[in-house]
């Protein structure tokens, strides 16, 4: 076991840790380490004399200092550079840094600027953090495994590289994606940073600059496909069910297809889900509800349109299903009110190469009968805007400026007030700029994006842009899970999830056109979520906790703070 500390208590219940490192080891070790703020006692006894500055410092001081230090770059990716380094060195101090500032903070170390770090992942390499798993090093696992820092895994976040954001097939680059992930559960769910595992699933790539890129740290080969891809993934969620069969499995930007081929394979063969298919489904269909208490209207009179046929906008429309469902509509009515248009135009049943994962969304060639249409078999997310006429507009397509102000007053002459979310990351991605989206609509919209945006200023109101951020879901499922002891993590749950985090919409929503809370609350966010989690998994069979217990103090007993604890050295067996 590589922990090297225990968390005990004293006579007086007070924690501490029993640590069986000392000097250089313990400095550099980042669960560990208090940088100079360790006690003359700890000093002495650790073996830390003169290998830090004399100064004790308090945590207090230690957050000044990091925090000038990040006002001190220039640039987003240097103070996500700057973030990952104290991360690597001292972590209850990055997340006591983070806790001060999570407005601030998340957008830097998770969308919009890792999408750079990502794109520059090889350039930018410091500091190794979790496992890179490939098909030449998969039976090796257990050995990878006993070389890790921790061994007592709640969370692991995996991801294959493929479908990155907005911005497609990043190679090894795509780390940053579950290592941000992980660290947003930490911040928003109080996951102990040692129970996190980002996993790398290194398969190739198909990114020629990549390929070309003589710095690039991954394998230089064509990606693997078809049955060699599905006997590795086999292989892997075998070797994760073997060694962490408690730990929940998260499935993070794969592209399209296998993003659902793992979800539907393996969701019962593990503790599993894919937060870019469910996780953006149920955070999008919360801020529609939100919506629907603003303007006053049901949820099953609307008609849907999403825009982006990824994981992303596949998800939302199965999302969408679901919550209709339990509000009495059957699904084949419910679907009747959702219309998805990718690249080649309104999905329809018959269409040549058709991916399994759209068919189920598909539309009757003969529910459009009847439109005024150029061209039957392309048809455009503006003719359906207005044929259909859409009163709900869910941008994932990554494709900036699709949603022209013909599209916006098309969606007012549908509806007083139309919902248009364009929710693609990162920034540069968004399928309309807010400020736009306002003008065109004088005022009538509500807005939601996906990455953050400035307050927009009209005819002397201020409307606040509600982010679409799954951080509003992942963290607070799993920690409903986990709390739960969950055997498996249901569709119900990211309704459960969503429901909840409607309820949540800011006191001043119906002015500010704001669906969501701030991402300063969201550690409270995440607690109500995991209570609402914890509570359906019960109501489902697929928790049995002890009779008479409180989900709430259960969640709150699973937390970690980022605080620094004494040090003591273990008590000699003689």
């Amino acid at each position: 076991m590589m922990s090297h500390y225990k968390v005990k208590y004293d006579s007086d219940n007070n924690p501490y840790l029993e640590v069986d490192q000392s000097g250089s080891d313990l400095l550099h070790n980042p669960l560990l380490s208090k940088g100079t703020a360790f006690s003359e006692r700890e000093r002495h006894e650790f073996g830390l004399m003169g290998l830090i500055p004399p100064h004790i410092s308090t945590m207090e001081e230690q957050l000044g200092r990091v925090y000038e230090n990040f006002n001190s770059k220039s640039n987003n990716i240097e103070r996500y550079i700057h973030l990952r380094a104290l991360q690597d060195r001292n972590e209850t101090l990055f997340y006591a840094l983070l806790n001060d500032h999570v407005q601030e903070m998340i957008p830097i170390i998770y969308t919009p600027t890792v999408g750079e770090a990502v794109q520059k992942g090889s350039h930018i390499y410091r500091h190794s953090r979790g496992l890179y798993i490939s098909p030449s090093n998969i039976e090796s696992f257990e050995e990878m495994v006993d070389n890790l820092p921790s061994q007592n895994i709640d969370v692991i976040v995996v991801t294959d590289n493929q479908g990155i954001l907005g911005i497609g097939d990043q190679g090894i680059g795509g780390m940053g994606i579950p290592i941000g992930k992980l660290s947003l559960y930490t911040l928003g769910a109080g996951i102990n940073p040692s129970a996190c595992l980002p996993i790398c699933l290194d398969v190739g790539t198909d990114n020629e600059a990549l390929l070309d890129d003589p710095l690039y740290l991954g394998h230089k080969h064509r990606r693997y496909t078809g049955e060699a891809y599905d006997r590795f993934i086999d292989r892997f969620v075998e070797k994760i069910t073997k060694n962490y069969p408690g730990a929940i499995l998260q499935w993070e930007d794969f592209s399209k297809q296998n993003a659902f081929s793992n979800l539907d394979r393996y969701r019962d063969k593990c503790l599993s889900f894919n937060d870019d298919i469910q996780g953006t489904g149920a955070v999008v269909i919360a801020g529609v509800m939100g919506g629907m208490k603003i303007i006053d209207e049901p949820l099953e009179e609307q008609r849907f349109l999403v825009f982006g046929a990824g994981a992303g906008g596949i998800g939302v429309a199965r999302q969408i299903v679901n919550s209709l469902a339990a509000r009495g509509v059957s699904e084949p009515e419910a679907r009747s009110l959702i219309y998805t248009v990718d690249s080649k135009g309104l999905i329809m049943a018959g269409r040549a190469g058709l991916e399994n994962y759209k068919t189920g969304l598909a539309r009757n060639p003969e529910s459009v009968d009847g439109w005024n249409v150029r061209d039957k078999q392309k048809i455009t997310l503006e003719e359906v805007v207005e044929n259909a006429k859409i009163t709900v507009l869910l941008g994932t397509s990554g494709q900036p400026g699709a949603f022209t102000k013909s599209i916006v007053e098309k969606m007012c002459d549908n509806t007083h007030s139309p919902l248009i979310f364009p929710l693609s990351n990162p920034t540069s991605k968004a399928e309309a700029i807010p400020a736009d989206i306002y003008k065109w609509s004088r005022g009538r919209a509500i807005v939601t994006t996906g990455s953050p945006f400035d307050d927009v200023e009209l005819d002397g109101k201020t409307y606040r842009i509600g982010q679409g951020n799954n951080v509003f879901i992942f963290p607070g499922v799993g920690l409903g899970a986990l709390a739960a002891k969950a055997s498996s993590i249901t569709n119900e749950m990211f309704t459960a999830a969503a429901n909840r985090l409607a309820d949540m919409m800011p006191p001043d929503a119906r002015e500010s056109h704001c669906v969501y809370p701030q991402i300063s609350d969201l550690c409270k966010v995440s607690e109500h979520i995991a209570v609402a989690v914890y509570n359906m998994a019960v109501k489902q069979g697929v928790a049995t906790p002890p009779p008479d217990v409180n989900p709430l103090s259960v969640i709150r007993k699973r937390k970690w703070k980022p605080v620094y604890l004494p040090f003591r050295k273990p008590k000699s067996d003689g």
